[in-house]
C-alpha cells in the first residue's frame, strides 16, 4: 500500500474550514432573502385584503353588510394568517398586533387616534349605532354614499434570528382602501 501524498489531506481540511467560515454568511443571506420574500408576500396579501374588504363594507345588497362579513372577507383573504377586529370602528392606536396576526379596523377616511364618541359615518349600513365603550369608539352606520375606509394591520416576525432581533421581533405591515357606499 503507497502512503498518501501530504498534500491531499491538507487541502480537504483547508476546504472544510473554508467551508465552516463561509457557511454562516451564506445561511444568513439565505434566510434573509427568504423574509424579505414573506415580506413582499404579506405585503402584497393585506393590500388585498384590505380592498376586497373594503367592497363588502359598501356593497348595497339585500342584506346590508356590517362588520363580521367584512371580517370573514379579510380572513378569507389572509391565507391563514388570523384576523381579528378588536375595535372595529377605532381608534387607530400604535398598538401592536399579536406575531404573525393581523388587525382590522373600519372607519371613516383619515380614522382617529382616539375615542370618538360623536363619529362620522363609520361603519357598514348594517350595523347598529352603539355608544362609546371601553378603548373602542362609537358606532355610526354608513348611508347616503358615505366613504369608509377598510385598513388591516400585519405585525410581521421574521425567521432569521438576528433580522428578528434588530426589528424587535416585529415589523408592521399596514394596507388602508377607501371606497364610497352604494346605499
Amino acid at each position: 500500500m503507497r502512503p498518501r501524498p501530504a498534500g491531499k489531506r491538507s487541502q480537504r481540511s483547508q476546504a472544510l474550514i473554508e467551508f465552516a467560515l463561509v457557511s454562516p454568511v451564506l445561511l444568513l443571506l439565505l434566510f434573509g432573502i427568504v423574509d424579505i420574500g414573506r415580506a413582499i408576500f404579506y405585503y402584497d396579501t393585506i393590500n388585498h385584503a384590505a380592498r376586497e374588504g373594503a367592497r363588502v363594507a359598501v356593497r348595497a345588497s339585500n342584506q346590508l353588510p356590517n362588520n363580521g362579513d367584512v371580517l370573514t372577507k379579510v380572513s378569507s383573504q389572509m391565507l391563514g394568517a388570523p384576523v381579528t377586529a378588536p375595535c372595529p370602528q377605532g381608534p387607530l392606536t400604535g398598538a401592536t398586533p399579536p406575531a404573525n396576526a393581523a388587525w382590522l379596523f373600519i372607519t371613516e377616511p383619515n380614522p382617529p387616534t382616539s375615542i370618538e364618541t360623536t363619529p362620522p359615518p363609520n361603519a357598514p349600513g348594517g350595523e347598529y349605532s352603539a355608544n362609546a365603550s371601553g378603548g373602542c369608539s362609537a358606532v355610526n352606520p354608513a348611508g347616503g354614499n358615505a366613504q369608509l375606509q377598510v385598513t388591516v394591520r400585519f405585525n410581521l416576525v421574521l425567521v432569521t434570528p438576528i433580522f428578528a432581533q434588530a426589528t424587535a421581533d416585529h415589523i408592521v405591515i399596514s394596507a388602508a382602501a377607501v371606497f364610497r357606499t352604494e346605499y
